[in-house]
Formats: C-alpha cells, structure tokens, sequence
C-alpha cells in the first residue's frame, strides 16, 4: 500500500448550528397529574400522607423524587413519516420513559413537539419499545401493525395505534426485550437458583419468543454454524449469551459470549417443519425407563420450582393455577390459537386472561419442553447434552405434557475469531449503516478498546442470506449512524471506501485551554468529531489520540483493509471546560452531543448538495467524489448559489484540467471571497490526498490508490498551450464521465423544471467533447445550443500516448445518444436503436423511452420481456450484487407536466384515449392518471350511508318528524326512490299502508235499533277484524324497509309499536280491546310482536358496525317485550351479524327457557352459518332435537315450536352439502309416529313439513347424484310419503324411541298422508330442483281419473303441480297455455259429461292446479320483472278477483279462492321483485282494504309480504333464483297461511322471514361524482345468448334494476353525456357485485357543456347543441363569461377571466385582440374536448412559433418540440381519417401554426432574411435544416 498524506483542515466540515436538547417527556412528566400522586405515595405510607405540614412539605418530597427518578429516565428517538396533503411530512418521535410514565411525543423543525400518547402503569417501568407484529392475512402477505409494548416486572403491557390493549404476563424475570421482524425476542434473567436447580447438562431456554400479544410465549431455538454434520438444532439455552442488539431488515441478532468474549451474529426466521420435529422429538430408549420421560419430568419439575423463586407473585398462585389447569384450557378461547398449535396451553390461557392476578404465576407451560438430549454440539456451553450415566429420580415424574411449539429459530452466520489475546468487552452500541459505495457494514463499538468494528456484508444473489466479509477497526469513543440521503437504489459497486472527515462545531470554541505536552498557545475548536462523507450513512466519532500533536499537523500511515484510517484527537482540557462526553440519538441528519457537564446540544449535518443540479451530478458522481462534500462544507464554504461553478472546478480539477487557465472557468463566480481551504487548496503544490475515484457506472473491480499532485499552479503568460495532467486522479475516466454526464444532460432536457441546467451542463459538455475530439458531440451541442456554443474556442491538449491509457468505455459510440432524434425516429416508424440509460439517473428518459415503445411502437411486452429491445442499461461492472430492476415508478400528472410538449403530446393522447375507453377493474392510480374521478372514487368503495359526501339527504317529510321516526320507515333513501318512481308518490303510499304505529280508522255506523252497549261492541268486534290485519303488516314491512339502516352503536334500535288500537269517527273517540266487553284471544300479539322484532331487525344493513354488546344493549327491561327481541335476534341472524353475538350470550339466552327467543337465536344462527356445516351450531340445534341426540340421553322438553326451528336451522347449516347422516335422520323424521303419552302428537304437521323442507335444502339440487345415500332410497321412500302405503320399520335407534305406539292416536302401521305428503312433496322437489328429471316429476302428476282425485287433497294438488313444474324447470313457459297445459284436460274438460262427478272437487282441483303453475312462474321468474310472466300472472289474477263473488265462493269457498288468489299475488310479487309495479300495487291496496270476516290473519299476511316483496328493500333488492334462494322461497311462501296469529299448526310462522334469503341487491345507482348526488344515466346492457334467445342488447335508463348477473356479457355507462364506461362480466362478475353490494353507487361524469337528465330530458338545452354543426360559429359565439357552465375547474375559469377578456386599454389595439380571439379559440377548444391539460400545450405552441418569427431562439428547444408535435401529426394522417378522430389537436389550429413556421424559415433562407436576422439568429437558422421537418401539413377538413 502507498503512503498517503491526510490534510486535516480540507477535510473539516461545518455543522448547522446548536441547539440545547431536553427530552419532551421530561417536561410532561413533571406537569402530569399522575406524577404528583404517584411520586407521593412511593415516597410515603398512606398514613402519613395526611400528616405533613402543607404544600411546603409536598414540594420538598416532589424535588427529592424528581432527583431519584432523574437516574432512572431513559428515551429514544426516531424518525416518523406521515403523508400530508401528497406529500411526505418528516418528524422525529420520541419515547420517553420515568418511573411509571411512558411518554410518546412528536415533533419537528416546524411544529412543537406534542404529546400523541402518554401511559401510566401500575409498577415501575423496566423498558419501553417500539415493534411491529405481524398479523396474518387471507391469501395476502402479513399486514404489519405498530405497537408499543412497555415492560413492568410481572408482564408487558401492548398497546396499538388503533385504541386495542393487550396485557401479557411474564412467566419468568426479563433481562431484556427485543423488537424484531416477527414480534418480540424475551431475554430471560438467570437468577442464581438456574445453577443450583438444574440438573446436569440440562440447562433451561434463555431466549423466547412472542410473535402477537395473544399468542403463547415460546422457546427459540437455535442453529449454530458447525464443522460437522452434529450441529444440530437446539433450544437457546445457553447462559453465557447475551444479546446485544436486534434488527428488522436483515432480521438478524447479534450476541455476545460472555466466556469467550466474542461476538455472533445470527439470522432470525420462522422456524422450520423440520427442524420443529427435531427438537420436539423424544428418543426411545431401547430398554428401562424411556430417557425422554425421565427427562421431561425433570424439566417440569425443574422449571416449576425455578419459576416459583423467579417470579414476583411466589408460589402461592402456582398451586391454585396448577389445580385449575384444565379448565383454562378448556375455557380458553380457540380464536387466537396458531394454527400449528394442537390445543392451546396454559400459557395461552394465562396470556388471554388479562387478569393482575393472574399475571405472577409460575411459566407452568414451559414445564411442557420435549428436549432432544443426544445433541453433540460444536460448543461446551451451547450445549443440552444429558450426561450418560446422570441418575434421575423417579418421584420427580409426572405425566408427559404437550410441548411448546417454537415459532423462530437463530441460525449462526457469523462470529469473531476468539484469541487469548483479544478478549474483548461487551459491545456498547451496535448498528447497521452503509457508504457511499453502498457498502453495507455492521458496526459495534468497543468501549473497553476504543474502537469501533466494521464488519462488511453482502446479500446472497437470491437475497436469502447474508454474507460477512472482512472486519476492520476503527479508534473511536462513540458513534452513531446517519441515514439522511436516503431512497438510492441498492446498487453493490464492486470497491468500497470509508472516508472520515472532521466536523466543526460552531459555539464551542474555548478560550483558553491546554494540549497535553504542548503549550496553549492554539486557537482551536473544542472539539473534532469525525465524520464519513457519505450520502447514505454517515458515522460521528471521537478518536482517543493523547499524543497528538496539533490538529493541523500532518499524519502519516498505513491505509489497511481498504479503509482510510480515522484519526482525532481527544484533548484534555481545564477542569472548568465541558468536552463531548457521549453521543445518542441519531435522526436523518441530526445528532444529539451529550457534554460532560450533563447538558446535551443538537447539531445537524450539512446534505451534500442543494440545487436540483448540484444533487443530480452528485447522485452520478459524488458517490465516489469525497472531496467534493469536504469543500461545499467546508467552514465558511460557498452559498447555494455558488454550488454549481464550486464543483465544475473540483471536478475538472480532478480530471487534471488548470481551471486558472480555461478562460469560461476563470471567470465562474462564486459569489463570496474563496475560503481559505480551498484558497490553500488553489495554491499548494501539493495537494496531498487519497481519494480513490472511479465511477459506479466505469465497471473495473480494483481502482488503485492514486498519490496524486495536481498542479494547479498559475502558468505563466508564455505558456504556449493548455494541456492536461495525466497523473489527476480522474484523467483515465474522462471518457467514462464524459459519457454519463452527457446521458444526464439528456435526461435533462427532459425536464422542463432543470433544463437550466442542461445549459450550465453544456458548457462542462462541450470542452470535454472539444479535448476528446468526439466532433459529432461537439455539433449536437452546438446545434442545441448555437448562441452559447460559439463563444467557446478554447481546447486543451492531451499527450498523444496518455490518451492511449485512457480507459474508454465499449457504449462510448461515435454517434451521440439524442433523447429527441430517438423519440422523432419512433414516431417516423423508422427502426430504433437501444436507447443507453443508467439505472437510478436517467430514470425519466427510461420511462418516455417505454412509453413511445408502448403506445407509438405498439409493442404490448415493451415494459415486460423486450426491454432490452428499446433500453440498453449501463451499470458497474459485470459482477454486480443485485440488477437494478428495470421496472420502477411510473407517471404521474404531476410528472407529466414538467415534460416538454412536444414529447408528452404522444403520451397525453393515449391518456385521452384511455379515458375515453376505460376498464372498469383498473387501479385508482391508473384512473387517477387518465383524469376519470369516477373511476378514481369507485376504487375507494363506499356505500351511500357511509359516504359522508354523498350526501343523501331525505327530502323534507310531509308528515311530522314524530310520524316519521315511528312508523319505521323512514330510512328509505328517498333521493334514489325519487328517481326511481319521480312520477308519483307510491312510496308514500306503500307506507301508509305497512305503517302499524298509528291506530287504524273504526267506522261502524250505529243504526237506530242499536243500543250503545251493542254499538260498543259492535266497534270492538270490527277491531278485533281489523287487528287481524295490523298484526300481519310487520312481516311486509320487513321486507319493505331490508337493509337500510345503519346503527349508531351508542344507541338502542328503534324499533315501531305495534299499534291495536283504534279511533272511531267523528269524535275519533279511542276503541280498545281491553275493555272485556268482548272475548280475545290469549297470547294474540305474541307472534305479532316478534315479526315486529324481525322487521325492525331487518333494517340494519348487512355493512354496518354491530358488535355482541351492542346486540346485548339492546336487550329490553320489561318481559312484555321479549318477543320483539326474540325477533331481532331473528333478524340479526337474517342480515349475518349473529355470528359477533359470544358464544356465552346466546348459551345465557338459550337458558332462559324462553320459547320465542330460542326460536330465533337458533333460526338466526342457522340462517348466519348458511351451508357451513359448522360443528359449533349443530351442537347447538342438536339439543333441541330428540332424533340427534344418543339414545341413552336425558329426555329435554323442548316446545314443538323450538324442534321445528331446530330441524330448519340443521337444513340451512347444511344447504347443498349432501350430509348422509343427517339426510338419514330427516327423512325418518318427516313419518316421525305420535309417541304413547302424547308426545309428538300436536300440531304434528309442522314438524313434518320442516323435516321435508329441511331434507331438500341438505340434498338441495343433488338429484340422483345423492353419494353415499343409495342404501336409503330417498326418493321412493319420500314417494311413499306422500301416496301413503305401509310404515316401514324404524332402524337403529329410533326403533327404541317409537316402539310403543300412541295411546290417543290410532294410524295403525299406515302412514299419515295427511301429515307427510307435504314435506315429502317438497323435499322431492328441492332434491330434484331444476334437474329436468321427467321420471321423478310424472310422479307428481295430478291423477287423470275423478276417482283418485278424490283422494287427494285440493292443497296437496297446488304441492305437486308446483314441485312438478320446478323439477322440469326448463320447461316453464310466461303465458296462459302452458300454464291450463298442467290441468288433466280429459276429465276436467269433459266435467259436464259425467253425472256421478262432484262439481266441488273439479273446481277446486282446478283453481288449486292453476295456483300451483302460476307458482311456478313466479319461481322461474323471480326478480326478472319479465312482462310475458306479469302478463300471464295478472290475468289469471284478474280471473280469480272476479271469482270472489258470493256465487263463485259458493261452489269453490272462500278459504280456497282466497289461497289462490294470494299465491297468484305472491308469484306476481316475486316476477316484478322490487320494481314497485302499479298494477300489483293495486291488487295489493285492493285486498288491504277487504277485511271482512272471510280475510283471516294468513291471507292478509300473505298481501302484505306480496306488498313488502314488490317494493323488496326500497326499489333497491330484488331475488334471486340460485337454488338456495328457491329453497328459501319454498320455505317462505308454503301455501298455507296461518288461520290465526298464534296458529302453527302447519307451518311454523318465523319461516316467512326466510324470503329475506333470496333477496339480492341488483339496482345500480349512477352518482354523479361531482355533485355526489344521484342521477339518471343511459345504460346499454348486453344478454349473453342462451337457448331461448340470440345475444341481445337493450337500453336502460339507470337508476335500474339490473337482471341477473349470469346472464349478462356486458354493462356500458353510454353517452355522449357522461363519460363511457363498460363492465366487461364475461370474464368475472365480481367488480359489478361488490358495486350493487355498496348500494349499487356507480360514479359517473358528466362531459363538458353537457346537462343531467333530469334538468335537461330531451338533450335540447345543452350549451354545445347550438354550435354541433358549425364549429367556426361555435368559436365565434364563444364568450369566456360562459365558461364556468362548461366547466368548474379554477385554473381554466382563471385564465378565462384574465386572458380571454379585453381591459378598457387593450380595446382598440389590434394585436392585442387577435391574441385574445386566439386564447379564447384555444380555451373553446380544450373545454369542449376535454382536454384542459392541453392548454398550456396549445400556448407553448404559439410561443415557439412567435420566437421564431421575431428571431428570439437562443436555442433550439422549442423548434425539436415542434418537430414532434408535427411529426406526430403526419403519423396520424398517414394512418387516415379514423387515426385522426382520437387525436389531440383536431382542429386548425396546428397547420395554422405549421404555415407560419414554413414562411419564417423560407424568409431565413434567402439573403434578405440573413441581412435583416442577428448572428443568434444565423446560428439557430443553420441547425433549422436538420431540426425542422421540411413537411407541409395536409389542412384539416
């Protein structure tokens, strides 16, 4: 190695000024009211509180406490980033810790510091950090969230960002605690008892693992780097290691052996499946005791009794947790538990229980180790290794326990050499930090050496693990790292380098003060620290030199290991001088010096460059250029100003030119008096130094050290010639550096923002170009610059044979990369070299480069495999670490517009056309990009309730508020319904109709024959009528009012009264049914008020925020309202949020014994747990159903209401899944016997038809495909059912149950048809639903002949007719034929014929077979609002409506007519779903009013959920026909209606609620995006083809009701006045439906000029169809007032209102008002195209064009842009005429513009023009020829 000479004085550089540093919390501490009370009672016993003498007493305890907890405060700070407006605002955060307070602060240079969270604990504070956890997410990587954990002695107490607290015991003492990549690492305290307790060889974890606040603490395990294959995997167990730091990127941990004195350094991950079994495994010993056994015994005897004496509660609690082992494990919540855990342990327990008391006992789950003892290890004290002939005592055993699974594992990577003569200390400071060269180095700091070791590392080429290299020391007291530039690529050079300069601290300068062995004659800083001059990282240190003998003295030494040694001196100053006594807390550029005195200062370190160009040719070069930081900082240095004349002289200096002798360099001003550095620097001979130089981009492996002298020495006048020095340390790079910074000033030019800095960089350019005799540079520089290129002559001289040495580079090409000849070639179609670029720099030319490739080239893969085709990278030699990735950032408009026009024009135009054709899938910052705000905020999905800004305000109600609150109605989105029905109030009207919180209108009119008590009763009785129908409308108005409320969670549900009152006109005197004047009924309202409870239930949307307490809050007070909750629980089950209630909640509900909330709580979990066979709630639902429980157990009397709900609930958590066994037991369940004492003897046709409803949703759709069930012959088993036959004998163990049979009821061994044709029938139909399947369906045919029509029931007819039709779904047709097809025409047809037929059976086999078709429509056509269904409906409505006359009903009865008549209604209801048709809202209102005595409390149930279903959710949901949603349906609609309220006899009333099943949101909503309101738009919505009919497309005006999504290709926004957008569903449909599941909002814009629907219907008022036809008039008419009506943007109006308006002066001035006329064409241009972006495009167009003709270019720039804008233009016509429609510029504006430019040029040319041009003139003139392409532009037609 060559010596060097090290210049002291040029390398000290100034820091930015002090400031004192007091911690925030410190200051807080003191005024927080906790301290006050806290100190106090630390200090004194209660008792003596009360008596001290006052405040003065106070105060002085206070002082002395403050004194006390000084020493026991410690902080930390870091850096904070929070994006503010765009930006990245930086903080510094600091976590303060004193006593019992945590203190989290924020601050920065422009804001005070203030606190964001302050902690009080119950116990003195140990420590205090920051971590991050890790929480798993769905298919995702883990999303990591922030929390701070404070450790007191008994536990550490968690707390997040978000509000959430976790206490977590400590099983043991804490040494200490680490934050690392995957939680935290737990150093445990090894008390004296380890030694004493643990047997030979088995020494106990040290280190473990906690990887979330919920999750058990767990051993770590470790893997040490061996010679040989025995190093094998091991708990860390060893007591002599001592962690001593840790780090998240690289997750790695560094520890030291305190026996060897060494130190390690280890890589932390998750562990292994492998290595997990290897240190769980247990050998087997082959004779004797197993050794595992023994052993673990051992250890869990062992660890209890150590942690008896470790932890602080004693061993009192162990007994009493030891005693309730089991139950907490039982208890314990199986949420949390890792999915590698077999069960959760005690640990887990413990650790979820938050209890104080809990928090002390002993680690009992640590007593559960499985060690591998037979571990041969490379290290005595690593070792496990159990001693062969060590004994074991057998009444230490105890039954084996489960092992903790460890989670993280520490494998070796690195350790010291350990030599007798190094014994080193443990290392005070340890962290990661990196060069200039991007070098990264571990460093740790020997207090007891005085040094600081550097230990280099590298990352693998996978980047999976990290290589250590060399270690170098370095004399140093303290350090610290910086990290203030950062956001530089990871580039690995192939060198490194570690250059220490000085900082001089401005202030502390001391006057007088002695050297040691030297006088004090000096003057000089207190202080040196050194410092790297690095970019990414920079080290403060104190060197310990007592010998050294002056600062400015030179010192000479041996450089080793590739680093410049650091030398400094510590003084020993006067006892009255403070000196820097440690340094902490380093933040960016900012580090804290703590002086002897106790005072602490701030300083920062200056950034390497200010000016935009400054930092860009830094960022190229200055990695390497040291020297350069040392003289911009230097004290005293140059202002920003001066930045780039400073290093234009350093630089060139460094490549051996005599800057004193260039005559462009001498004059560079630097604005200020050189300081004296670099004065000395001018002029000294020789300037000794040893900066090693080179450039990333060269790519060598080894740049020697260069002794290098520069001359700089002023020549003398005679001097003949300028030459260069061949021995500067940059010469043999020139060509090298010459090529990158000409790849800069390219970059450069592609920044309107720092082309001025291309003109500063040309003249570096040309010189070097000029001296390298590169001609072809010289003239594009010349032609780029020709005004400031001429003035330069000067060259310098290069020795002949020393250009010979130099090292030039392969892509150094004669032929001068050109960003812009580049870009003119790809829009001429020409072929098109690889554009060179450097990663990190030239980051803009790479993206314009991919972007023409993309969009003018064509080629889709430009940005994934062709790269290389149009980017050649240049980068650091051939070996690097890791290749910068190509892709990178893209743009963003605010990129966009700082890139000349002419080069962004090709880019804007594909954005234009982006935005004209978007995709509805692309991300918000793509839609951001394009300009489309309605895409950019559907990315952000919201609903309308919870979009604050879309602000869907109700409209003014015309009844009161009162009113309005209680009808339960209210929360209907009246903007959408208003748009939806803007013709009429028929919303209002359905609420009047479904509202029961008012009293109805009893109007009896008391003849004179009438007492007034009879007239009394009379009233009651018409009541009690109309009761019948108030009681029925909740059920309606659930489904009116479904999902759309959203709850606020501090207050209770609103839920409406259930109003059985009336009032009697004209005195409206009040009418009660409790007067006892008539009979009520017992329990009347009881069913009433839970279908009220369901309703209001209903309302709450599936999205809103509902948690178990809530649900709990809402629980009411009085028992009379039990029922209404029972319903809501119901509801909640319905909308998904009964799966948050906990568990103990509904176990505490269930007990209660209560019928009705049992009903439903277990038919709202079941409908929450849809087809998941959860095993959790068929536990549940099993209880309550005799057939699921063992034979052997106790018998439970359940109410028949609650088996019948069970066994539904078991249908629904089983829907579609085919479960055998359950399968098995339904079907018996549906021919269930009556039993001997009367069980199973009421109302057995309920349980029945839930058996059969439950068996078809099991096997819902299987068909014949029912696997593994051949054995049980469903279908012909269900056949027999409902024809009737012989009872089979029961099997298993219901032959036990059923063997005696009923005392009461006599069915003999014949089944019941009566009481299991209808479950059979439609268990059948669901089984074979939709399969087409004639064999199955020609069994539910009715019968041909008048004698087996006899035998069957008129309803079961309707049944069968129905189950047929579904079964053969294919087959249903919408019209009248098809529907009389299902009648048997030969006997019905011929009735008149025969005599012996009855009349009565034929009519009413007749009314009930059209009924159950029409069903069957209403099926096939849920929700599809089909009009050939509704026709055919409504007509056999009609029919049945003209049939309720007293002759009719005679033959056929009323009860009959009536059921047909409401399933017809019901079907109408299903096919017109939400659509709120007025017709069926008539039919409806019609039957509403009927409430004589035939309309029973069924019928007017089913009108209102036909009522409920027509106008489903608002308008806004309709059904569905999935297969799950016509089981539902089935389930809801069964045709037998309740004959009154309490009646369950046949069916169970909760199931009409489950339609709520088949509900599916489908409205889509278009809001306009910028006045957030809802609004009509044009929809074009394609079919997909099917068999029925050819790919179709329709148009709809939206807000509409969408048909289903499987049906549909394609969904397109139309215009022309909004914005198109399609939503392609042929490749996926769930974009659309996360839409219609937030309400259904689509954004949307509207273009410019254009009006709403609403305001403007036929499209006649807007403010361009005037001007359609004539666009010259259009111009013309154009007034710039008008533009805030095209437009609300701020930027356009502005310039409207400034520079397209004549002032009073400008009126007469004529130039003035053609360029008036012009802006106003240009603004008139760009608002109608939309195109606002283009106006500053338009205007530098215009200016290019008007310096040209007044000869004002000093450079070519604007005339390369218009080349491009042209040559884009021709690319475009040759294309033709569809080319040219998506174009930007489209009108005449640019062949105007292109005609003038021709004119000027052919004036230049001729000697006239050159006479009358200046010589700037001539210069641009001559370029002209290859700039400007000599083209005539076609004009524009």
């Amino acid at each position: 190695m060559n010596n060097f000479v090290y210049e002291e004085t040029a390398t000290m550089i100034a820091a930015g000024e002090l400031q004192s540093f007091v911690p925030f919390g410190r200051e807080h501490c003191r005024n927080h009211p906790n301290a006050f009370n806290l100190q106090l009672r630390e200090l004194q016993p209660a008792s003596e509180l009360w008596s001290s003498d006052g405040a003065a007493g106070l105060v002085g305890s206070l002082q002395e406490v403050t004194l006390q907890e000084r020493d026991r405060e410690c902080w930390q700070l870091r850096k904070g980033c929070v994006g503010v407006g765009g930006e990245e605002v930086e903080f510094e955060e600091e976590l303060y810790t004193a006593g019992n307070m945590v203190v989290w602060s924020q601050g920065s240079r422009s804001q005070a510091s203030s606190v964001y969270k302050a902690f009080t604990v119950d116990s003195p504070v140990q420590q205090a950090l920051w971590c991050n956890f890790a929480v798993p997410q769905n298919k995702k990587a883990d999303q990591y969230i922030l929390l701070l954990c404070i450790v007191q002695s008994s536990c550490v107490n968690v707390h997040s960002t978000t509000g959430k607290d976790f206490i977590s015991p400590l099983p043991f003492q804490l040494s200490n605690l680490w934050a690392t990549k995957f939680g935290l690492l737990l150093e445990r305290k090894n008390p004296a008892s380890d030694a004493l307790l643990s047997p030979p060889g088995e020494p106990l974890p040290t280190v473990f693992s906690m990887l979330h606040p919920l999750d058990e603490i767990a051993p770590v395990v470790c893997k040490p780097a061996g010679l040989f294959e025995g190093s094998r995997v091991q708990y860390v167990s060893d007591s002599t290691m001592k962690i001593v730091f840790s780090c998240c990127q690289p997750s790695i941990v560094v520890s030291y052996d305190t026996v060897q004195g060494t130190h390690s350094v280890w890589a932390l991950r998750k562990v292994t499946h492998d290595e997990r079994s290897t240190v769980l495994r247990c050998p087997v010993e082959p004779v004797g005791t197993p050794l595992g056994l023994m052993t673990s015994g051992f250890l869990t005897s062992h660890l209890r009794n150590v942690s008896r004496l470790d932890s602080p509660g004693g061993s009192g609690a162990t007994g009493a947790l030891h005693s309730h082992q089991n139950r907490i494990m039982t208890s314990s919540p199986g949420l949390h538990s890792r999915v590698h855990s077999p069960s959760i342990s005690n640990m887990a327990a413990l650790s979820r229980s938050h209890s104080p008391g809990m928090a002390a006992p002993s680690f009992s789950g640590a007593a559960r180790f499985n060690t591998s003892f037979h571990t041969p290890s490379p290290r005595g004290h690593h070792s496990l290794l159990l001693s062969p002939n060590s004994t074991t005592n057998e009444s230490v055993l105890v039954p084996e326990m489960e092992p903790i699974i460890p989670d993280l594992c520490m494998e070796q990577l690195w350790s010291e050499t350990a030599t007798a003569s190094s014994h080193s200390s443990q290392a005070s400071k340890v962290f990661l930090t990196s060069d200039l060269c991007e070098n990264h180095y571990l460093c740790f700091l020997v207090e007891s050496h005085q040094q600081l070791r550097c230990v280099k590392f590298i990352e693998s080429n996978d980047t999976s693990q990290l290589i250590f290299a060399s270690v170098t020391s370095i004399p140093a007291k303290d350090a610290e790292p910086f990290d203030f530039l950062g956001g530089m690529t990871c580039n690995f050079a192939s060198w490194h380098l570690f250059q220490v300069s000085k900082v001089f601290v401005p202030g502390l300068l001391s006057p007088t003060f002695s050297l040691s062995n030297q006088p004090p004659h000096l003057s000089t800083p207190v202080e040196n620290i050194s410092t790297p001059a690095n970019a990414a990282s920079r080290h403060i240190r104190r060197l310990d030199e007592a010998s050294m003998p002056s600062p400015v003295s030179e010192l000479r030494g041996p450089n080793t290991k590739h680093h410049e040694a650091s030398f400094l001196e510590d003084y020993t100053f006067q006892q009255a001088t403070s000196y820097i006594h440690a340094l902490r807390d380093p933040v960016c550029n900012r580090v804290t010096l703590e002086l002897s005195n106790g005072t602490m200062l701030r300083i920062s370190i200056p950034e390497i460059a200010t000016s935009e160009l400054g930092k860009v040719c830094t960022h190229t070069h200055t990695r390497v250029l040291v020297k350069w930081y040392n003289i911009y900082n230097a004290p005293g240095g140059p202002s920003a100003h001066a930045e780039w004349n400073l290093f234009v002289t350093c630089f060139m200096t460094l490549m051996g030119y005599n800057t004193e002798r260039l005559a462009w360099t001498r004059n560079l001003h630097f604005e200020v008096p050189l300081s004296p550095v670099i004065a000395a620097k001018k002029a000294r001979p020789s300037d000794g130094g040893s900066d090693e130089v080179g450039d990333y981009c060269v790519g060598y492996r080894d740049v020697s050290w260069h002794k290098w002298h520069c001359s700089i020495i002023v020549s003398p006048p005679s001097s003949p010639s300028l030459r260069l020095d061949s021995s500067a340390p940059l010469f043999h790079h020139i060509p090298a550096l010459f090529y990158v910074l000409h790849l800069l000033y390219q970059e450069l030019q592609l920044d309107e923002l720092q082309r001025a800095g291309a003109s500063s960089l040309v003249c570096l350019l040309q010189q070097l170009a000029r001296d390298l005799q590169l001609e072809e540079y010289v003239d594009l520089y010349w032609r780029d610059y020709p005004s400031l290129i001429s003035s330069f002559t000067e060259s310098c001289l290069m020795d002949q044979g020393k250009i010979g040495q130099m090292q030039r580079p392969s892509f150094l090409k004669a032929e001068p990369p050109s960003m812009f000849s580049w870009l003119s070639s790809c829009l001429r179609g020409e072929e098109v070299l690889p554009f060179p670029f450097l990663p990190g720099i030239c980051q803009r030319t790479r993206l314009l480069v991919l972007s023409y490739a993309l969009y003018i080239v064509g080629d889709e893969n430009a940005t994934s495999t062709d790269v290389s085709k149009y980017l050649a990278k240049l980068s650091a030699g051939e070996n690097n670490v890791r290749s910068t990735a190509v892709v990178g950032p893209g743009f963003t408009l605010k990129d966009l517009e700082s890139v000349p026009f002419g080069v962004a024009l090709p880019i804007r135009e594909a954005i234009y056309r982006c935005r004209e054709q978007p995709c509805s899938d692309w991300s918000e910052e793509v839609c951001l990009l394009i300009g489309r705000q309605d895409l950019t905020r559907q990315a952000h999905k919201m609903t309308l309730a919870k979009d604050k800004a879309v602000s869907l305000s109700l409209e003014p109600p015309t009844t009161t508020e009162a009113d309005e609150e209680e009808d339960g109605m209210s929360d209907i989105i009246q903007e959408v319904t208003g748009l939806i029905w803007s013709q009429d109030l028929r919303v209002h009207e359905v609420r009047r109709l479904l509202q029961s919180s008012r009293p109805v209108r009893v109007s009896v009119v008391q003849l004179p024959e009438v007492s007034d008590h009879e007239y009394i009763e009379e009233k009651e009785n018409k009541l009690l009528q109309l009761c019948q129908r108030t009681m029925a409308l909740p059920v309606g108005r659930g489904l009116f009012t479904l999902f759309s409320y959203h709850p606020v969670p501090t207050e209770p549900l609103p839920v409406p009264k259930l109003n059985l009152t009336g009032r009697a006109p004209p005195r409206n005197t009040m009418v009660d049914l409790n007067s006892g004047n008539i009979d009520v009924p017992p329990n009347m309202t009881s069913w009433s008020s839970f279908h009220n409870g369901v309703a209001a239930g209903l309302k709450i949307a599936p999205a809103s925020q509902v948690d178990s307490a809530w649900i709990a809050y809402n629980k009411p007070k009085s028992p009379e309202l039990a029922n209404e909750y029972a319903g809501f629980l119901m509801a909640l089950g319905l909308n998904g949020h009964l799966t948050k209630l906990a568990t103990l909640n509904i176990h505490d509900y269930l007990t209660k014994g209560h019928e009705m909330t049992s009903i439903g709580l277990l038919l709202g979990v079941a409908s929450a747990k849809l087809g998941t066979m959860d095993m959790s709630i068929t536990r549940l639902l099993s209880i309550h159903i005799p057939a699921l429980l063992p034979p052997t157990s106790t018998e439970l009397d359940v109410p028949h209401n609650v088996q019948v709900a069970a066994v539904v609930g078991i249908g629904l958590v089983y829907q579609g899944t085919g479960h055998r066994h359950n399968a098995e037991v339904l079907l018996a369940e549906i021919g269930r016997p009556p039993g001997p004492e009367m069980e199973y003897c009421t109302d057995r046709e309920s349980y029945s038809l839930a058996a059969g409803l439950a068996l078809g949703m099991v096997c819902l759709g299987h068909g014949s495909n029912l696997i593994g069930m051949t054995d049980l012959n469903v279908p012909e088993q269900l056949y027999q059912y409902m024809v009737g036959g012989h009872r089979r004998a029961q099997a298993g163990a219901n032959r036990e149950r059923h063997k005696s049979p009923s005392y009461q009821i006599k069915e003999g061994d014949t089944i019941n048809v009566d009481v299991t044709c209808p479950g059979a029938t439609l268990a059948l139909a669901m089984i074979y639903l939709k399969t087409n399947n004639r064999s199955i369906a020609d069994w539910l045919k009715a019968p041909d002949t008048m004698f087996l029509l006899d035998f069957i029931k008129p309803e079961f007819l309707l049944l069968r007719t129905l189950a047929r039709c579904i079964i053969m779904w294919d087959e249903i047709l919408p019209n009248a034929a098809w529907v009389s097809s299902n009648l048997p025409q030969e006997n019905i047809g011929n009735a008149s014929v025969s005599e012996d037929m009855n009349l009565e059976t034929l009519v009413q086999a007749h009314d009930y077979i059209i009924a159950g078709a029409c069903m069957a429509v209403g099926f096939r056509f849920a929700g599809s609002a089909n009009s050939d269904a509704f026709d055919c409906l409504y007509k056999f409505a009609r029919r049945f409506m003209k049939g309720l006359t007293p002759a009719a009903a005679a033959v056929t009865g009323h009860y009959n007519l009536h059921t047909c008549l409401s399933m017809i209604l019901l079907s109408l209801s299903m096919v017109m779903a939400g659509s709120g048709n007025l017709k069926v809202l008539q039919l409806c209102r019609f039957l509403h009013k009927r409430t004589s005595g035939e309309m029973i409390y069924g019928f007017h149930m089913a009108h209102h959920m036909a009522l409920g279903l027509l106008f489903l959710g608002g308008g806004r949901y309709t059904l569905s026909t999935s297969n799950s949603a016509i089981a539902a349906l089935l389930c809801a609609l069964y045709p037998h209606f309740p004959a009154h309220s309490t009646d369950n006899r046949y069916h169970l009333q909760a199931l009409r609620h489950l339609a709520v099943l088949a509900a599916e949101p489908r409205l889509l909503v278009p809001v306009d995006v910028d006045s957030l309101k809802p609004c009509y738009a044009l929809l074009e919505v394609t079919y997909k083809e099917t068999q029925w009919y050819e790919e179709t497309t329709v148009e709809l005006m939206a807000p509409t009701m969408l048909p289903e999504l499987h049906l549909l290709k394609r969904v397109k926004v139309k215009g022309p006045r909004y914005w198109e957008l399609s939503i392609d569903l042929s490749k996926e449909t769930q974009h659309l439906k996360s839409i219609l599941s937030r309400d259904g909002v689509l954004y949307v814009k509207l273009r410019a000029g254009q009006l709403p629907y609403k305001d403007d219907p036929q499209g006649w008022k807007s403010l361009l169809a005037s001007t359609v036809n004539h666009r010259n008039s259009g111009v013309r008419a154009f007034k710039p007032e008008a533009i805030s009506t095209f437009t609300s943007e701020p930027a356009l109006v502005s310039f409207a209102e400034f520079f397209c308006k004549a002032s009073d002066g400008m009126k007469h001035v004529r130039i003035q008002q053609d360029t008036l006329t012009l802006f106003s064409a240009m603004l008139y241009e760009c608002v109608t195209q939309e195109s606002p972006e283009m106006l500053p495009t338009y205007i530098a167009i215009e200016q290019a064009v008007g310096a040209l003709r007044r000869s004002d270019l000093p450079q070519t720039f604007p005339l390369w842009q218009m080349r491009l804008v042209v040559e884009l233009w021709d690319s475009r016509v040759l294309r033709g005429p569809t080319s040219r429609n998506g174009a930007l510029l489209t009108s005449e504006f640019l062949p105007v513009m292109k005609n003038m430019m021709d004119v000027t040029l052919d004036n230049w040319l001729t000697g006239e023009g050159r006479r009358q041009v200046g010589l700037g003139a001539c210069h641009a003139c001559s370029t002209l020829v290859r700039v400007v392409a000599p083209k005539r532009l076609p004009t524009c037609r």
